[in-house]
């Protein structure tokens, strides 16, 4: 049976904002309180979607969260009608009203992690939303992320939906954000690989920024997914990397079928992780190690070279879905140009794009993506209206244009009409 890959993008909402939220994302902390530009943000995640359609690949879309998040508000102590809420949590805690006005639920990456049925016990794709508990402004998302999740996914039969884990560090979990999957094909039984980068006991952490993602949270997750254990591989992260801005694995690696494009730095021990996943794929695995002469650690996170996509051409071959910051890099350009060129690799292409409004915020091309792997009758049992083409693409540059603002400023967060539009 044909088998895809479908990449769903998250909509970016229309209070797409800076507020820096995000500690330990360079990105994030470094554009705090500019000016943003939300209609633009939007219609280049569309533009992108647009995009992978054109080369044949399987594109579906994401709606935004409802925002600001007037539950949590209330439930932190401020009262009122709408109006009331925001002027009071404006005057008293900004930085809580911007934790409800975030717009972070379009890196639909950190959505969930996601077993394909080749891969699971019972045959099913299975599904579970992160908890996000690491940053407050992710944390008010898992709950809506469920919903969605499983009004697209319905049947029974072929899906299955598990609660997001326990509310606790101990279980923090950042989704596919640090999780990758190997096969031969995407509808084979492949190996999937968690990466995590703070253990219940033992292990080097990081000295500056957070480690997100717990190995008690990709224990549970294998265990929900009822995966093979022979064919699950759990890595710890780099810590250094972390430091540097390395806040989850899709910033410094990522795979697609039997190909890994990844950094000497990504893990704690890089040459064995490949080594485990050679004698557990065998030698079809065709790793791509970028060194540091090649590209230092800050060019790759700067650039976000890693958290390109990698997609299978349906014609054959890989292209690298890259932002347009590594074409404006002399350094990783010219490495990628030589990697194209080099032909003894998997990745035949590099499409650059232009996602500066998401860049600025710390989310490249595979933060905005969420895969998810899909027989064709599986395919067929979703709801049909979030696969893009032509016309919904139409449709949703429409409904853009039409309703988000052009600009909007850090006070405007204040402004009870943003709430009303949103």
């Amino acid at each position: 049976m044909q088998t895809f890959e479908v990449n769903f993008d998250g909509l970016v909402g229309p209070t797409h904002n800076y507020a820096g939220l995000s500690f330990g994302n360079l990105a994030s902390e470094k554009h705090r309180g500019i000016v943003s530009f939300p209609k633009k943000a939007a219609l280049q995640g569309l533009e992108k979607m647009k995009r992978l359609c054109d080369l044949g690949l399987q594109q579906g879309v994401l709606p935004p969260q409802p925002r600001p998040v007037f539950s949590f508000l209330r439930q932190v102590g401020f009262t009122g009608s709408e109006s009331q809420i925001i002027a009071r949590a404006a005057a008293e805690a900004p930085q809580l009203l911007a934790n409800a006005y975030s717009a972070s639920a379009m890196w639909v990456a950190n959505a969930a992690t996601i077993s394909p049925s080749a891969d699971t016990r019972d045959g099913r794709v299975h599904f579970t939303p992160a908890n996000l508990v690491t940053t407050l402004h992710r944390s008010l998302e898992p709950a809506r992320t469920a919903g969605i999740l499983r009004q697209i996914f319905a049947d029974p039969e072929k899906f299955v939906h598990h609660a997001p884990l326990p509310g606790h560090a101990f279980f923090a979990d950042e989704g596919a954000a640090n999780y990758a999957r190997f096969s031969a094909g995407h509808g084979l039984p492949g190996v999937e690989m968690l990466v995590y980068g703070r253990n219940a006991e033992g292990g080097v952490l990081p000295k500056r920024y957070p480690a997100r993602q717990t190995r008690a949270a990709c224990d549970a997750i294998v265990r929900h997914h009822r995966l093979n254990p022979e064919k699950t591989l759990l890595v710890p992260q780099n810590p250094e990397a972390v430091d540097q801005g390395v806040f989850h694995n899709d910033v410094i690696s990522v795979a697609n079928e039997m190909a890994f494009f990844y950094h000497e730095d990504a893990f704690v021990d890089t040459p064995a992780v490949v080594g485990h996943l050679e004698q557990m794929l065998g030698r079809a695995l065709r790793s791509m190690c970028v060194t540091r002469a090649q590209v230092s650690l800050a060019e790759a996170v700067d650039t976000y070279l890693f958290n390109s996509q990698l997609v299978t051409l349906p014609q054959g071959g890989m292209a690298l879905i890259a932002p347009m910051e590594c074409r404006r890099s002399k350094v990783v350009s010219t490495f990628l140009e030589e990697l194209v060129a080099a032909g003894d690799n998997p990745v035949t292409a590099v499409h650059y794009c232009d996602l500066r409004e998401s860049m600025q915020n710390g989310g490249g091309p595979a933060c905005l993506r969420l895969r998810v792997v899909l027989t064709q009758k599986e395919l067929a049992a979703i709801h049909p209206h979030v696969l893009v083409d032509d016309t919904l693409y139409a449709r949703l540059v429409a409904w853009v244009d039409t309703w988000y603002r052009d600009v909007l400023h850090p006070r405007d967060l204040a402004d009870p009409a943003l709430a009303q539009e949103s």
